[in-house]
């Protein structure tokens, strides 16, 4: 005999935004048909993916790439928005402007690709809400790593002109110029840089958000004591959450950060994005997420998966890694072919898609994370500040600037 619910659907819409939900008990039977609550808790939220890669090409010749489905990925994930983010430290940076070129390249592309799906970049808290309003698909335009700069603080100015709202500080390799030291590479400026604090400070004025992610605890430390706005570690977890991959773990474990480094971003107001490494399931993610929440409280967590939407790209012939791509683990699958205009199917990893970032994932992947999130004991408005109310918060409070 199949158990039906009491509670009815205008009920639950009538409480999803509201303090009232976490009245509603969850259901602890499960079935393979989606389930209405989920639906409609999708449905009621902005849900935010604040750390996705879109890889596209960041050489002039291969300029605007492949399409992406980007629209369709996005709706398919159930998420009202992405941080599209692209990096530019993957292949070696040679010499001097290559940094700059590439972020031209990059944001050209981007340009075009969000012109082909019929979307546009998210430039405030009015505009994310003003699209899903509209159940329209946006991004909010990242760049991970500041290399694009190479020491010339006016160059934030003109990223911000041509959208840019989102700056991850560190990636994994310096900057000709450096702003700080990254925490899986021995420390070897003190922490924050001087031209890094300059930069904080400009985008505090100009209205970019601040992503501490891959800076190290004194890097982290010195940053806040230099913004004057909230900020975001957009992609990791706790490294006591080391899931049931060792290779996986061993790999990982140096990117994770501890509770005492959780504790000090959020008691300067920032939120921390958990990422859908080290869990092999929705529910493994969703206790993932328990345990930040039980260290730093649920207002300071929100979704940053470091995965992707849409497929790699690799230029044309390249062997190489791919924009975008770290290394594999030990032991994991093979990676995905090259490939080129014309060519725009390769074979993912098991969790580099966003929306395939699990074994059997049937549901899109909000749906999927809000589901685990309700098994797991958070209320509807818990999961509707996981989702994106928090990082809506922040992103607010950072794109008010002083201009």
């Amino acid at each position: 005999m199949k158990l039906q619910p009491t509670w009815s659907r205008r009920k639950f819409l009538a409480t999803a935004t509201g303090a009232s939900a976490a009245l509603l008990p969850w259901p602890t039977w499960a079935s393979n048909e989606p389930d209405p609550r989920v639906t409609a808790l999708v449905a009621a939220t902005i849900g935010i993916d604040t750390h996705n890669h879109v890889d596209v090409p960041l050489t002039t010749a291969e300029v605007p790439g492949p399409t992406l489905d980007l629209a369709g990925e996005l709706k398919r994930s159930g998420l009202a928005a992405i941080c599209l983010t692209f990096a530019i430290d993957y292949q070696e940076l040679r010499n001097p402007g290559d940094a700059y070129e590439r972020f031209q390249n990059g944001m050209a592309s981007l340009d075009q690709q969000l012109q082909r799906n019929g979307m546009t970049r998210a430039l405030n808290l009015a505009d994310l809400r003003a699209a899903h309003q509209k159940q329209r698909p946006t991004v909010i335009q990242s760049i991970e790593g500041g290399h694009f700069l190479e020491g010339k603080l006016e160059r934030l100015g003109e990223a911000y002109g041509r959208g840019l709202r989102h700056l991850g500080l560190l990636h994994d390799h310096d900057a000709s110029v450096p702003l700080g030291d990254v925490f899986t590479n021995p420390a070897q400026w003190g922490g924050l840089t001087t031209f890094g604090a300059n930069v904080i400070r400009e985008c505090n004025r100009l209205g970019i958000l601040v992503d501490l992610a891959h800076a190290n605890a004194e890097t982290v430390a010195a940053a806040l004591k230099v913004t004057t706005k909230p900020v975001l570690v957009s992609h990791t977890g706790l490294d006591t959450q080391l899931g049931q991959n060792p290779d996986l773990a061993r790999m990982m474990q140096p990117r994770l950060i501890s509770k005492e480094h959780a504790k000090f971003v959020a008691d300067a107001g920032g939120v921390i994005g958990v990422w859908t490494h080290l869990a092999d399931t929705p529910l493994a993610y969703a206790h993932n997420i328990r345990a930040l929440a039980d260290v730093v409280g649920i207002d300071h967590i929100c979704i940053g998966t470091d995965t992707k939407l849409t497929p790699s790209y690799r230029p044309a012939g390249s062997t190489g890694p791919k924009p975008g791509e770290a290394a594999p683990p030990p032991g994991s699958a093979p990676g995905p072919r090259p490939i080129g205009p014309g060519n725009e199917s390769p074979r993912a990893r098991l969790g580099e898609r966003t929306n395939q970032a699990w074994a059997d994932q049937q549901a899109g992947f909000y749906n999927a994370v809000v589901e685990a999130l309700l098994q797991v004991g958070f209320t509807q408005e818990e999961t509707g500040k996981v989702g994106g109310g928090n990082f809506c918060r922040v992103f607010d409070a950072a794109t008010t600037g002083y201009r």
